[in-house]
């Protein structure tokens, strides 16, 4: 069946119009490391029920960046724990979730080491509810200039240890 030519004119220029909208954003929580040695991390969260989740492990080699939850956040506060596989140290705080040696996932934060599992105190990160977010794990003797740029208005956390994680948003693509 052919179309009339306003008709032709009508579903090219809707097709077109299409092909012009942008892409949708991924929206993710990111994690970049950006020392010279590898590090695991593991994450705490609230699913969509409400209930906390603790995930590990993902490990990130030097200077590189991994998606460590796919989608757009749900959560205004995200918990990180990361450990220096090569020379040591951590990045972690006083939220305390459950983890363990070997990949985990593990449903509630109370009595973990009755339930087999091991203690281990995260960071927070608040996204200031943005869709996606990126922490960036820096050593505490980056100079300024190696440090990755910081968005005004986003904070820097130091944590216990002789790391600390660098927070950015990271801007929505257009």
């Amino acid at each position: 069946m052919l179309l009339p030519p306003l008709s032709l004119a009508r579903a090219v220029l809707v097709a077109a119009a299409l092909m012009l909208l942008p892409g949708t954003a991924h929206a993710d929580f990111h994690l970049c490391n950006n020392t010279g040695s590898r590090v695991g991390v593991a994450v705490g969260y609230k699913d969509p029920e409400g209930a906390w989740v603790t995930e590990g492990w993902w490990n990130l080699s030097a200077r590189s960046c991994e998606t460590v939850l796919k989608g757009t956040l749900v959560a205004r506060y995200y918990y990180i724990y990361a450990i220096d596989y090569d020379r040591g140290g951590e990045w972690s705080g006083q939220a305390y979730m459950c983890t363990r040696d070997k990949e985990f996932t593990i449903q509630g934060t109370q009595d973990c080491l009755a339930r087999g599992y091991d203690k281990t105190g995260f960071f927070e990160v608040d996204t200031g509810e943005q869709r996606t977010w990126t922490v960036q794990l820096t050593e505490t003797g980056d100079t300024a200039q190696q440090r990755p740029p910081l968005t005004p208005g986003m904070p820097v956390l130091p944590t216990p240890g002789r790391q600390f994680p660098t927070q950015l948003p990271k801007t929505p693509a257009r």
